[in-house]
This record gives structure tokens, sequence and C-alpha cells, in this order.
């Protein structure tokens, strides 16, 4: 499947490690806010209003401008012109894909199938000089949930999907064997429970982090009292740091973790700060991009949690039309 641009590309925080904190790139700033209020209809928003918007989380004119123009290089944006007024909106394929992350992010700490207790196993072998696709081959197995057990070995408790073996095929160019096994435990020190291959105390440090970072605003959010631009920064910063626990977490089944695991509990507090956001957050969005387009943005529409987890793109016929003055590409950014 070909996409419209990789995901190290527009979110290379999210690759190179936990999340990070304060914030994001302004590139992945922008990705997030974008998708937030307007993934569901690929409304158009005026480029003044992305900059505004931006501009109230510390990010420059130039480097919102420039973010923007980087994102319609790379396929995410796509422009629309009129007169002295440029436009954009996510292409049909960012808002898909972003559609599909989102329901990975929702399906965090969400109830899952039962485990039926075998290891997907992976082991390969491959010449000393062929580093570069050694790599590569870490890298597809790392991102698709695997981790090394051994050199040359690893595991995911997750059954292979059809897609998942033609990518390994793909990619696994030398000796390579998958099979789906149960681990024996062997009684003794020399054991090492497949568990093991996962640094599950720095996870479970980012899970903490996240709860003591995001706790003491829940109550103000349940009160009311976070409104405007604060409402909007809040939301925008609680998806951007949550949406990375999807590749920081390897959601092994609930079944290997320990009973006071804090997946479940930074999910439910994720819940109260985005959902509990969603109608003060969209108020401000509209009425920003309402004071530069001189009129109402009906198509900016936030979403639940809920509605991540049931595929926002559900109702892609809602979609804005695109204009006659539509183009793939605007390099003249103004403010």
């Amino acid at each position: 499947m070909v996409r419209p641009f990789d995901i190290e590309e527009i979110f290379p925080e999210v690759v190179a490690g936990p999340p990070r904190r304060p914030g994001s790139s302004a590139q992945g700033l922008t990705v997030t806010l974008i998708a937030d209020y307007t993934v569901r209809t690929r409304a158009w928003l005026p480029s003044g209003a992305i900059v505004a918007l931006l501009g109230e989380f510390g990010v420059t004119g130039g480097a919102a401008r420039t973010s923007i123009s980087r994102l319609v290089r790379q396929g995410v944006l796509e422009g629309s012109r009129q007169g002295r007024y440029s436009s954009y909106r996510l292409t049909e394929g960012a808002a898909t894909d972003l559609s599909d992350g989102g329901t990975s992010i929702a399906a965090i700490g969400a109830d899952a199938d039962p485990w039926d207790g075998s290891w997907t196993v992976v082991v390969f072998s491959m010449p000393e000089q062929e580093s570069t696709r050694r790599r590569a081959l870490r890298e597809h197995l790392r991102w698709n949930g695997y981790a090394p057990l051994y050199d040359g070995v690893w595991i995911s408790p997750d059954p292979p999907s059809p897609n998942g073996r033609a990518e390994l095929a793909a990619v696994a160019l030398g000796s390579v064997t998958m099979f789906r096994a149960r681990h024996l435990d062997l009684g003794a020190e020399a054991d090492r429970d497949p568990v093991e291959a996962w640094d599950l105390a720095a996870v479970a440090k980012e899970y903490e982090t996240f709860i003591d970072r995001w706790s003491p605003l829940a109550p103000r959010i349940a009160a009311g009292a976070v409104t405007g631009a604060a409402a909007v920064r809040a939301r925008t910063e609680v998806m951007d740091v949550y949406r990375r626990f999807p590749v920081l977490d390897p959601m092994l089944p609930a079944v290997l973790m320990s009973p006071d695991w804090p997946r479940g509990r930074a999910r439910d507090l994720f819940v109260q700060v985005y959902d509990g956001l969603l109608r003060p957050a969209q108020d401000h969005v509209r009425a920003v991009a309402a004071r530069v387009a001189n009129g109402p943005c009906p198509g900016i529409q936030a979403h639940t949690v809920a509605d991540m987890a049931a595929g926002v793109r559900h109702d892609v016929g809602r979609a804005l039309p695109v204009t006659s003055s539509a183009s793939p590409v605007v390099t003249d950014i103004d403010g």
C-alpha cells in the first residue's frame, strides 16, 4: 500500500523515542491540530487561522508557514487560493491514514480479545556485510510490535496478519523463519521470560509521568474552568503526548501485566481531558477561523475518543467539496 506520507517525516519524535515534554515539532503540532478539528470533514482552514492557532502555542508565523509548506510537499495538505488568501485541508489519503492512526490511539487500554498464550517468533540470519538490510528488518519488526528476545530472535504476542507476513517477506532478504509457539518454563534461573524483551519499567514510567502531568487539570475541566485558547492548547497537547503510546507501549496481553499496570488509568484520564475539552476547544477554533474568513466555518468538527475508536472517517460523505480554485500545491502562503 502506497501512503501519501511517511509517519517518520511528519512525527519524527514518535519514532525517535519516548514522549517528549514539552511539546512537539511545529510540523507535528500542525498535523495534530488540523486533524483534531477537521479529519472528519476535511474542512478548509484559512492559512491565517492555522498560523494564528499555532501562534497560541508559541510557534512563530514563519515557522508555521514553513510547516504548512512542508506538509503540502509531503502530500499531507492540499491548498486552495482565492485572490490573496489561501486555505488548506488534509488530503484524502492523509485524512484516512490519520483516522486509522486514531483508531490505534483509541484502542490503548480498551478491552482486547483474549490471548491464546502463543508467541509469534521471527528468527533471522543475515551476513555481517548486510548491515543496512539488517537494520531495516529490525526497524520493521520493532515498528510492528516485535521485540528482540535474543539477537536474531524477535517475538510478539500477536498473530501475524496476511499483510504482515507479506511485508516481512519483502524486507527480509536473508534467511528468515516465522512460527507461533508457547513458552515453556524451564524452572531454572537461566530461563528468560519473553516479557523481558520489552523495557516495561520505562513504559510504566512514561504512563505515570502522563498521569502526574494531566491529573491536576481534570477537576478544572469538569468544572468548565478551561476555555478558549487554553482549552485548545490542553486538548492538542494531551493528544500530542498520548498518541505516542501505541509506539511506546507493546500492548502486551493483560494477563502478562502486573495488576497495577498504569495503562488503564492513563486511558481514563486521556478521555476525561480530550473529550471534556471538546466543546470549548471546538468553539475557539471555529471563532478564530471565522474571524479570519469573515464568516462561520461549520465544517470544523471535533471528535471524541469513541469516535476515533469507531473510525472518524466513517462519515466521509460529509466532507466539504473541493472548490474550483483548489490546487494540490500552494507555495505562496499568506499570513
